[in-house]
């Protein structure tokens, strides 16, 4: 039976940190959140869980925090979700990025090595490969990002696997491949005004808060020519992270590295004709030009995770995946009228 740590989940309030929040609480174990709620959303937090709104960055708050939760001295773990992810910013802004996503996660890293906090979960991505001479890619291929985002998230990597060889501390690394969807249950979604994730993007579309959904090129080297991307569930991927949670804290001297999908593909034009068949409608699709740095074709071989925890996808289906997006969308036109 695993020690149930307490658990500080950074970016709570965002759209993946919030599912981890009702996940970790789903399954009994003590959270707290911390957010500064600059792309976060209060009402994504549940009224129970113990919220501070503030950077995490700012090593005092931290300290406050780890002494309210009683964590410290060898007990607690933290989920590390706050950052930025727009990958187009990041080349136009990347000095943001290795703010938030590098120099912010070494304050935090660092306030966990001060108060014993052995445990982290750190939410990276699949930008860390660049563009994969091989796909389905796995853990082990190279790391050769072409945008400041995806060198951020490397960069934070690099620096958990050195503080682990030096202190009495273990990780496990994420890297996420495209997230989707919303809670089941209707309690939290992707709440970001002016996302970029494609089927975010089309339900918004399939409920006229946009005229149109852009398809960013149709000569890639795919069935379709559109590029073709590997959806996860995001209540897959939280439940990822707690059993990821469970192995490290059981395996103390043990840290993971661990893709996050589904190791299949759809193409853009698969994605948006399941959100015509969900919606009993047509999206208008607006073809324009290749993006730079987008890869063919971007598939997780995901038989790590698969082997090292016992991970079984809840949600493995892309028309599901459509439908809690959209259900989450029409219930934010509720909490947040247009």
């Amino acid at each position: 039976m695993t020690t149930k740590h307490p658990v500080l989940v950074t970016g709570g309030a965002g759209y993946i940190g919030s599912h981890a929040v009702l996940a970790l609480k789903d399954a009994g174990w003590s959270v707290a959140v911390i957010d500064n709620l600059v792309t976060g959303f209060r009402f994504a937090i549940p009224e129970d869980v113990a919220f501070y709104e503030g950077d995490i960055e700012d090593a005092d708050l931290l300290a406050r925090i780890f002494a309210d939760q009683g964590m410290g001295d060898g007990k607690g773990a933290i989920m590390h979700f706050a950052g930025s992810v727009v990958v187009p910013e990041s080349v136009e802004n990347p000095l943001k990025y290795y703010h938030n996503n590098t120099a912010k996660s070494r304050a935090l890293i660092e306030a966990a090595i001060t108060a014993g906090v052995p445990h982290f979960i750190f939410s990276s991505t699949a930008a860390t490969y660049g563009i994969p001479k091989v796909s389905p890619v796995t853990e082990d291929a190279p790391k050769e990002p072409i945008n400041p985002y995806g060198m951020s998230k490397l960069m934070t990597e690099a620096m958990l696997g050195d503080v682990s060889r030096a202190h009495p501390f273990n990780y496990c690394v994420l890297r996420y491949f495209n997230v989707a969807g919303a809670d089941p249950k209707g309690r939290t979604g992707q709440s970001t005004a002016g996302a970029t994730h494609l089927i975010k993007v089309a339900v918004e579309a399939a409920l006229g808060k946009r005229s149109h959904v852009g398809v960013f090129g149709i000569d890639f080297d795919t069935p379709d020519g559109t590029g073709v991307r590997d959806y996860i569930h995001v209540s897959d991927l939280a439940s990822a992270h707690v059993l990821a949670l469970e192995a490290i804290i059981a395996q103390p001297l043990q840290s993971l590295t661990m893709n996050c999908g589904y190791g299949r593909g759809f193409s853009v034009l698969e994605v948006l004709d399941a959100v015509d068949r969900v919606t009993n409608l047509t999206i208008d699709r607006r073809f324009e030009g290749r993006r730079a740095g987008d890869p063919d074709a971007l598939i997780s071989n995901n038989e790590r995770i698969k082997s090292m925890l016992p991970w079984t996808p809840q949600y493995d289906d892309l028309g599901m995946i459509v439908e809690h997006a959209l259900a989450w969308e029409r219930k934010l036109s509720e909490i947040r009228p247009v």
